[in-house]
């Protein structure tokens, strides 16, 4: 056991839990806080989604996640609200008021979860759209309008799902949320003086029972080194899936979510190449400012990786130690040319991301190393990038085939390409026979047919439940058309869009 605080609907809590408690289980089995529900216990359905609040200059910025599969010790020194809190001297927040007068609810299971995410994405907007005094409240109600674009909401409720209610009353309770009067409780914003986690002694063995919550990458490395057999834990999207769905006991852990060289992204230039190198506990979404700016393809992408639960706990490291064949943003970092430092008390080592992945879910890493940062180089001059992503959902599901693309096209001629896919191998790979009938050649036909030939010689994919080796091996093939296709009729349009490819 190990002691947690942190404030709960504006109520400091004390709370002894064993390491591999969630959000969840603590709520319900230890608070008696049964408003927060669980439906599928894996991150996918969102009736369990609660918002955690963390301190910026002063003012808490609150995000939403799934409790399901959330670290209950990460809650430390934090603030967590859930949809007992919302009310207010006995006045809703403006999410339920608008879930009740648009119909958004049914048999109500889902509607906790649908409520806090609501809750997030209106006190993101109230932050960043604060007026001045002397605005007045109509030019305040016309910006907030423009914040909710469709793409907007169907981030934000993406992750949530309603198998009665259909989703037409909940998008109106969104878009009428903003025009409901309202003011920001002040408990919003109180202060919690408690930082740091408790840290349970290692026996001599390293059999003890514990939560690690180290700040600083050399504390990080000395917990490593003791105990090489604990589990690393981030955002927990992957790794809780062992405890709630195989009943796996998580008894060791070493939370990472704080250790501040892991949370910074520092643009400069590695080996000659200018690019930034990004800490492995670095957040989707905060990375998704960085690639929309330089990786339009790459943000793009972010929107069906998983949902904006998912995308507010999920880290760019920890897709990488996973080492899926099917992760998705490894074939993108591969046609980057990414870099992965490798960090231990002895040393820090850096290797190409190509280099890092051995065999299915085996890596380089060493059992007393982590991953500690990723470099991506900048897009060189007129370099070009496309992701395309298959899955049986457009969003929240797991691929059965992605294809990362990089190329340039000088004259209609096809150089440095870089190809690579996810879910054909037991590891992110390159397809470097169908680059090589690629590059230096002309936009034709023939030569991409050539590297669809060649496919066949890069990867002998695996059937499972996402598809046949049939259907991986032509669709990987027809994503090669996809991009003839795009390439040979820039200003038309080749398939469904939708927001997402």
């Amino acid at each position: 056991m190990a002691s947690i605080a942190f404030l709960l609907n504006g109520t400091l809590q004390r709370c002894d839990v064993s390491p591999d408690t969630s959000i969840l289980t603590l709520l319900r089995e230890h608070l008696a806080q049964t408003g927060t529900k669980e439906g599928c216990a894996s991150g996918d359905c969102g009736a369990c989604t609660v918002a955690i609040g963390e301190s910026t200059t002063g003012t808490q910025t609150f995000s939403s996640a799934n409790a399901c599969i959330t670290p209950a010790h990460q809650l430390q020194g934090r603030h967590l609200v859930t949809v007992e809190g919302l009310t207010k001297e006995k006045h809703l927040h403006p999410a339920q008021q608008a879930m009740i007068e648009c119909h958004g609810s049914q048999c109500g299971f889902c509607t906790p979860g649908i409520v806090m995410s609501l809750f997030t994405l209106h006190d993101d907007i109230r932050q960043r759209c604060a007026p001045r005094a002397s605005e007045r409240a109509q030019g305040r109600s016309q910006e907030l309008s423009q914040e909710l674009s469709q793409e907007r909401l169907e981030a934000t409720l993406g992750g949530n799902l309603c198998r009665c209610t259909g989703y037409r009353p909940i998008r109106d309770a969104a878009l009428r949320m903003n025009d409901i009067p309202y003011e920001r409780p002040q408990w919003f914003d109180a202060a919690l003086p408690v930082e740091k986690g408790e840290t349970l002694s290692i026996d001599s063995e390293g059999n003890a029972s514990f939560f690690a919550q180290p700040e600083s990458l050399a504390e990080l490395t000395q917990l490593r080194h003791r105990a090489p057999d604990a589990r690393l834990v981030a955002g927990g999207t992957d790794l809780w899936l062992e405890t709630t769905q195989r009943l796996a006991t998580l008894n060791q852990l070493i939370d990472i979510s704080r250790v501040s060289e892991l949370l910074i992204i520092e643009e400069t230039t590695f080996e000659g190449q200018p690019g930034w190198w990004i800490g492995a506990g670095v957040t989707y979404s905060r990375l998704y400012p960085l690639f929309k700016e330089y990786f339009p393809a790459f943000a793009h992408l972010l929107h069906r990786l998983g949902s904006e639960q998912i995308r507010n706990r999920g880290t760019l490291g920890g897709n990488i130690a996973n080492a899926s064949p099917i992760g998705d943003t490894p074939p993108v970092l591969l046609v980057l040319g990414a870099q992965v430092e490798l960090a231990s008390t002895k040393r820090h080592r850096c290797l190409s991301l190509e280099n890092f992945f051995l065999d299915y879910k085996k890596t380089a890493l060493a059992t007393d190393e982590i991953i500690s940062r990723i470099f991506i180089p900048q897009p060189a001059k007129n370099q070009q990038l496309r992701v395309w992503k298959l899955s049986k959902r457009r969003e929240d599901d797991i691929s059965a085939v992605l294809g990362a693309f990089s190329y340039r096209l000088e004259q209609d001629v096809m150089r440095d390409v870089r190809i690579a896919f996810g879910g054909m191998a037991a590891t992110p790979k390159r397809a470097l026979n169908s680059e090589a009938a690629l590059e230096g050649q002309t936009l034709s036909p023939d030569g991409f047919r050539a590297a669809q030939q060649a496919l066949a010689s890069d990867f002998q994919p695996m059937g499972d439940v996402r598809g046949s080796e049939h259907y991986r091996q032509q669709a990987a093939a027809n994503l090669l058309e996809r991009l003839y296709l795009t390439l040979s009729a820039p200003n038309q349009e080749v398939m469904l869009h939708a927001y997402a490819h």
